[in-house]
């Protein structure tokens, strides 16, 4: 449910400038740089959601530490990259583990219960005629 929250587009171009920090000019120049990609009204203006401040806040952020806007591209890419990656693996060690669950109840029914003793069988030793 916050997931919905955070993508629901409701900000108008100037408030998320405002609660970004920048001017509404350089939300512009974001999106057209594939930064940030803003939901669209029928009628075409743009409407941010909690998602897109957040990456408008981590935009800045990168920028404030002096990196470019094609640098900071990267970064996203690569954050968002080490993401899907982290949820793979998670995926992956859930499955991994759910297949050694099953290989151990099959090999427990598999295994079949000895109620036997085992009997130790010496020749006796052959006597000479």
């Amino acid at each position: 449910m916050a997931e919905d929250h955070e993508q629901r587009a409701v900000y108008v171009i100037s408030v998320a400038a405002e609660l970004a920090g920048v001017h509404p000019q350089t939300l512009r120049i974001y999106e057209r740089k594939g930064l940030v990609l803003p939901a669209r009204t029928g009628g075409g203006s743009r409407r941010y959601s909690d998602a897109d401040i957040a990456q408008l806040q981590r935009i800045q952020s990168l920028t404030d530490e002096g990196l470019n806007l094609a640098g900071v591209k990267r970064v996203i890419e690569l954050e968002a990259e080490i993401g899907r990656l982290r949820e793979e693996l998670a995926e992956l060690r859930d499955a991994s583990a759910q297949a050694i669950a099953d290989a151990e109840r099959q090999h427990r029914r598999d295994l079949v219960p000895v109620n036997q003793s085992v009997a130790v069988y010496r020749r006796s030793p052959r006597r000479r005629r």
